[in-house]
């Protein structure tokens, strides 16, 4: 008979009812991540067969003959636009997803294998990827066969830590040559988020990043006393902010130059007696505080009058369709960004295009032109991509495959002049506003 020594307590631990019912659904949850990681895969291999077959066939295609680029540039980005379309992703986006498609089916074998297996998620197959695309092709199995064990037990986060640290072991060049290179991808972006908010992102070399963040911060901390209501993290926010819109912070000298932003603002709202919000352009609804806010600090106003019942703009202040200043302005409050399907970039800093070309016989006039960015411009002068414009500045875009993608101006503004508006059915007709605004 075994004796039990005193000081050791011996306690016997059984799994609830309950508790091996929650690990049950556990498990069903771990299994369904595994069959998403294995529809990942399936998508991966499907996008790199269909990259191989437009490219075996670029030059079979009939091609515009005034056509500046080659029949490998038109294919590769008649390719990336239709995948963008298709899966509803900007087309950079549709370039990352070609080019990791194309690492998993060529240069990371085994990576696939364990995502086709379920082992691990797209997400870790995207950081073995990011890591090991300026890895040596020499390096590269050694590389992946190092990492795919933690692969299947570390986060996302964890992982891109051990694999920076192995790259940094395996590749030939040094950082600062590295270094050099990846410093001419910096960028910056802006991300709409709910409520009126937005997220700034800037991607640059680490000590430039690290000095920006230690100085706001230590700015911030010396903002703080015992009549400060903001937390920390508010005041660095706050510094940030004030730095950028105003080169100095509240308690400095000076001013910088401020950016100008243009809002549309309901003329009930702007007086007071509507809280409908404020539209800022190229982030939608803003809280009517604000809108009024911004409204007071405007330099100049375009009237754009606006029934109060329907929304429905009656007058822009002008009566002819040529491409002015006023047109102009017009169309970039109708379209926003770039008129391509899923392309972001602002109609601030896109073409006017003639949707039926001008050369063609196209007319100047608001129902035949549209926002494209240069890219998605010189998209449709190269490529297979055709387009007609609807009524009410729908855009109808055709691939070269023949399949049609629509794409709808994201504030529906009536032309200048338009006809009349149509009141709400569950609200008795009112008045049109008159010519003159109340101000």
């Amino acid at each position: 008979m075994s004796v039990v020594p005193r000081n050791v307590i011996v306690m016997s631990i059984s799994v609830s009812t309950s508790q091996a019912q929650l690990g049950s659904r556990f498990d069903a949850i771990s299994a369904v991540d595994r069959k998403l990681a294995r529809g990942f895969a399936q998508r991966a291999e499907m996008i790199d067969e269909a990259r191989r077959f437009s490219e075996a066939t670029a030059g079979m295609a009939s091609r515009n003959t005034s056509a500046r680029w080659d029949p490998d540039e038109i294919a590769r980005r008649e390719f990336s636009s239709e995948l963008a379309c298709t899966l509803r992703i900007p087309e950079p986006t549709a370039v990352s997803l070609i080019a990791e498609s194309q690492a998993l089916a060529e240069d990371l074998p085994a990576t696939r294998a364990a995502l086709e297996a379920g082992e691990i998620s797209y997400r870790h197959a995207q950081v073995l990827i990011g890591q090991a695309c300026s890895v040596p092709a020499e390096a590269l199995a050694a590389f992946e066969e190092a990492l795919l064990p933690a692969a299947r037990t570390l986060t996302a986060a964890k992982l891109k830590h051990k694999a920076r640290v192995l790259r940094e072991r395996l590749h030939p060049e040094s950082i600062t040559a590295r270094r050099e290179k990846s410093f001419r991808d910096r960028t910056s972006w802006v991300q709409a988020e709910p409520d009126g908010m937005a997220t700034l992102s800037v991607t640059t070399s680490a000590d430039i990043v690290h000095s920006m963040f230690a100085r706001a911060n230590d700015a911030a901390v010396s903002l703080l006393g015992p009549g400060e209501p903001r937390t920390l993290t508010q005041v660095r926010t706050d510094v940030m902010s004030d730095l950028l819109v105003d080169g100095v912070t509240p308690s400095g000298i000076g001013k910088g130059v401020r950016a100008t932003v243009q809002i549309t603002v309901p003329v009930m709202t702007l007086l007071g007696h509507s809280e409908e919000p404020g539209y800022l352009e190229g982030y939608g609804p803003i809280d009517p505080d604000t809108a009024r806010d911004l409204a007071s600090r405007a330099p100049s106003f375009t009237r754009i009058l606006v029934h109060p019942e329907t929304g429905v703009v009656l007058s822009v202040g002008r009566t002819r369709y040529k491409v002015s200043k006023e047109l102009r302005r017009f169309l970039r409050l109708r379209d926003e960004t770039c008129r391509f399907a899923g392309c972001n970039q602002p109609a601030r800093t896109a073409d006017l295009d003639h949707t039926h070309e001008w050369q063609d016989g196209g007319r100047t006039a608001h129902d035949n032109l549209a926002h494209l960015c240069p890219g998605c411009h010189a998209l449709k002068t190269e490529t297979g991509w055709t387009v007609e414009q609807q009524p009410g500045g729908i855009l109808a875009w055709k691939s070269p495959t023949g399949r049609e993608f629509v794409t709808q101006p994201p504030a529906p503004i009536p032309p200048p002049g338009g006809g009349s508006a149509t009141p709400h059915p569950s609200r008795p007709a009112r008045h049109p506003l008159p010519d003159d605004a109340p101000f």
